[in-house]
């Protein structure tokens, strides 16, 4: 298996990873942070799509996807910070001011886990918000030790994983997801 990660520019792509299996569904689309709570609260069921579908067509695509071979297989959401509720977050502390960008969410499709596509998603979108000039990238893992993470929040990722990818541990945050702290983790590109 080898896994290709390239910018979500393709919306079929993206629906088949993020995607309700019922259009009318209100998934979300990984759209929680990067739009305001209000938008984010009236868009429902097919227009959170026809959102996404907008910013597959924009540049630089919302995050960046893995495949095998054709198949998209996972998401990663990475862009500036400044485009996200992260700019705003109370919880998460800004270490600076520098205009780093943030991966915040990692998915990887069922059938697929466990075979290093979290890993891949994480270099990958490192070099992505790296093309587009990127001093450095942020990411909001959870802090789990060695204790189990319940799939539906693992979106954030744990920051083990982000330890291999050469992160280090910038600062501790208040916020706290599926009962574990998260922390936040920074990579400097410069």
């Amino acid at each position: 298996m080898t896994i290709d990660v390239r910018p979500a520019s393709v919306f079929e792509d993206v629906r088949a990873v993020l995607g309700p299996k019922s259009p009318g569904a209100n998934v979300c689309w990984c759209l929680s942070y990067r739009i305001p709570s209000r938008l984010n609260n009236e868009l429902r069921g097919p227009a959170r799509g026809e959102y996404v579908a907008g910013l597959c067509r924009a540049e630089p695509s919302p995050g960046v996807l893995a495949y095998d071979g054709d198949e998209p297989v996972g998401w990663a959401a990475v862009a500036p910070r400044s485009d996200t509720s992260f700019a705003r977050n109370r919880k998460i502390p800004h270490v600076d001011d520098l205009p780093v960008w943030s991966l915040w969410c990692i998915r990887v499709r069922p059938g697929h886990r466990k075979k290093g596509i979290s890993h891949a998603l994480i270099a990958g979108a490192v070099e992505f918000a790296r093309t587009h000039g990127a001093p450095a990238v942020e990411a909001y893992p959870l802090d789990n030790g060695d204790a189990r993470v319940d799939l539906t929040m693992a979106y954030a990722g744990i920051r083990k994983n982000f330890e291999r990818a050469g992160f280090v541990h910038a600062a501790d945050t208040t916020s706290v997801l599926a009962g574990h702290p998260r922390v936040l983790m920074r990579l400097d590109l410069r």
